[in-house]
């Protein structure tokens, strides 16, 4: 079992908490990471600022993400998004085996799946939320309405 060493989780808590007060003031100012356009910078931070955001990693209330306005509305727009959205189903390793696209050969693979989920009513909620392993539940949306989500 993996023991806590205290100055490994000050360090990273630390470089984390100065990274989103270096990206919020940004955002502020500018649409997106580089500037006003979608690029691959959004694309590449997203994952792990998104999930964060949202609670994924158990940090979201001891680093405060509530405080990142600017960051909250990024991680909205960008998992507002219909590729992402679709994205988010490859690959996956937890949830329902029918929302899951394990093995991609094209996008008529995610367009299944999307319509079983659309089916069950579960649509956008059901694309954003999840429970990772060893996580608690995380949703990367605002629109989510699951009660479970501790973000």
């Amino acid at each position: 079992m993996p023991f806590k060493i205290e100055y490994a989780i000050n360090r990273y808590a630390m470089e984390t908490k100065r990274q989103l007060h270096v990206l919020d003031p940004h955002l502020a100012k500018n649409e997106y990471l580089a500037g006003d356009e979608y690029t691959i910078a959004a694309l590449a931070a997203f994952p792990w600022y998104g999930n964060m955001m949202r609670g994924a990693y158990g940090a979201a209330e001891f680093l405060s993400v509530q405080e990142y306005k600017n960051l909250d509305r990024w991680v909205e727009a960008i998992s507002a998004r219909e590729p992402v959205q679709r994205g988010r189903t490859v690959n996956l390793t937890w949830g329902p085996e029918e929302h899951r696209v394990t093995e991609l050969h094209g996008a008529a693979d995610v367009d299944r799946v999307r319509a079983v989920m659309m089916a069950e009513g579960g649509g956008l909620k059901a694309v954003l939320c999840y429970e990772g392993p060893g996580s608690r539940l995380g949703c990367l949306s605002r629109l989510c309405t699951s009660s479970k989500v501790d973000a």
